[in-house]
């Protein structure tokens, strides 16, 4: 049997459990990362595959984060393949090594109150949505799909009831950007905001109408995850502020609320993760003033 038939069963078992943005992304994988490898590969033969080659290749060109999630479908598919045919594969121990794992960094004290100064300065509604993810912990598809009627001052919150994400269409072999409800019911959620944002915020709002998107000022036209990317790494480029991505302004927000006492839970359902171990264990890492804090009271 061809690995490419397993792929087709699998797809089709995940896709009634699945938003649909999240089936064209396990398909993108599987025709950039996997098929190129196993395309010619029947099962029996992978039985026999020492898959730790594969993970080497994959770290040749993916970031120790992809090539983990790419593993991650690879072994759901083969999982799949065991239980319905019985195939058995040394896979179970097969992982990237903690050689390759990444701590992603946050902004020093300075380099925050540098950011934020030089986007409250620009006085463009995207600078201020970096500003807005540095204090409320939305990821970029959020803050791309946020409009202006999910900002209530009245009651001093942002509700994040959309996302959006450019995937992979099957059809005609592109991407394409999608607006969607965010992939978890905990992503559903409302955000207090701080004195602070709301200062910023509320001179803003009443120059827009409710269904304009907060990053562009217009109903129509919108800023995609991508190209907001682009602009983000010009705002670092112009504050001197080195080897950072937009993901870690989420890292940084999270890290600053445990270190100035805020609980794992309340963070967990500000940042909209399913469970508090996520929060834990991706997000915070405290920093060594705060672990020397808590041994001076032992």
């Amino acid at each position: 049997m061809k690995l490419q038939t397993i792929i087709n069963e699998w797809l089709q078992f995940k896709k009634i459990s699945i938003k649909e943005s999240t089936y064209f992304r396990y398909v993108y994988i599987i025709n950039q990362y996997i098929l190129p490898y196993f395309n010619e590969v029947n099962m029996e033969q992978l039985v026999e595959y020492d898959f730790n080659i594969y993970v080497e290749n994959l770290l040749g060109i993916l970031s120790p984060t992809s090539a983990k999630n790419t593993l991650g479908v690879f072994k759901s598919m083969l999982k799949f393949s065991q239980s319905k045919y019985g195939y058995r594969f040394n896979f179970e121990f097969v992982a990237i090594p903690k050689s390759y794992t990444e701590e992603l960094r946050v902004l020093t004290k300075r380099e925050k109150n540098k950011l934020e100064k030089y986007c409250k300065n620009s006085n463009t509604l995207r600078d201020i949505g970096i500003v807005i993810c540095l204090n409320t912990g939305l990821r970029i598809g959020e803050i791309c799909a946020l409009k202006w009627d999910c900002i209530d001052l009245d009651k001093h919150c942002i509700k994040v009831k959309k996302t959006m994400q450019r995937i992979y269409n099957k059809n005609d072999k592109k991407s394409i950007v999608k607006e969607d409800i965010p992939k978890t019911q905990k992503s559903v959620r409302t955000i207090p905001i701080s004195t602070k944002l709301y200062n910023i915020l509320k001179p803003l709002k009443k120059n827009f109408s409710k269904n304009c998107y907060f990053l562009t000022g217009s109903a129509y036209n919108y800023i995609e995850p991508r190209n907001y990317q682009y602009m983000f790494k010009k705002c670092l480029k112009d504050c001197k502020i080195k080897d950072f991505h937009f993901h870690q302004l989420r890292h940084t927000f999270a890290t600053d609320c445990i270190n100035v006492g805020m609980d794992t839970k309340s963070l967990s359902e500000i940042l909209g993760h399913a469970n508090v171990k996520i929060t834990l264990d991706k997000y915070v890492h405290s920093s060594f003033k705060s672990k020397k804090k808590y041994l001076e009271k032992l």
